[in-house]
């Protein structure tokens, strides 16, 4: 079915609408929430407090082009809310195996997840939000509540963070040299 009829009938009030929604939108909030606190029990929360607070207000959703734009706002506001609970570094050792390849590989996705971590909040979330949940500027714009020019400037900022952290400037698989003459 049509995504935008299940969010007009889950506006109308139809749970089971709302739930197929949640079912195909389920992977991408969960990667969301994982990234934001780093392991899969306080991920799952998140998801399934979202679930609940999406499921009591989505009659007050407006228009619904922006369904998953409110959903990951909601989202994002859970992720903080546990986050502020926890007030604790988010300890690497308990990220699972996110990759079921190399240890190479894994090794880098820890690396990324940490340096992700590492950058200012309003940089992160334009980061999460662009790269990984693949949202145009324009819809982390609207979740961010700042001008997309804002959120180009964050991404701008963001991405010179990582490659600071991640020890690259110019990463592309090789070690970067210097020549001098």
């Amino acid at each position: 079915m049509n995504e935008m009829k299940l969010v007009k009938r889950a506006i109308k009030g139809n749970k089971n609408a709302f739930e197929e929604l949640l079912v195909i939108h389920s992977d991408q909030l969960y990667r969301t929430a994982f990234l934001y606190v780093g392991n899969r029990e306080d991920a799952l929360d998140i998801v399934q407090e979202t679930a609940y607070k999406a499921l009591l207000a989505v009659g007050q959703l407006k228009n619904e082009r922006f369904f998953l734009t409110w959903l990951t706002k909601i989202l994002i506001h859970c992720a903080f809310d546990v986050m502020k609970k926890k007030k604790k570094e988010i300890p690497i050792e308990k990220i699972i195996d996110l990759s079921s390849g190399k240890i190479e590989k894994r090794d880098e996705h820890l690396d990324l997840v940490r340096a992700i971590n590492q950058l200012k909040e309003h940089y992160r979330n334009a980061v999460i939000l662009f790269y990984f949940q693949d949202l145009p500027i324009s819809e982390v714009a609207k979740i961010m509540n700042v001008p997309e020019n804002t959120v180009k400037t964050y991404l701008h900022r963001g991405k010179n963070q990582l490659k600071k952290l991640l020890g690259g400037v110019a990463y592309n698989g090789e070690e970067t040299i210097s020549s001098r003459v």
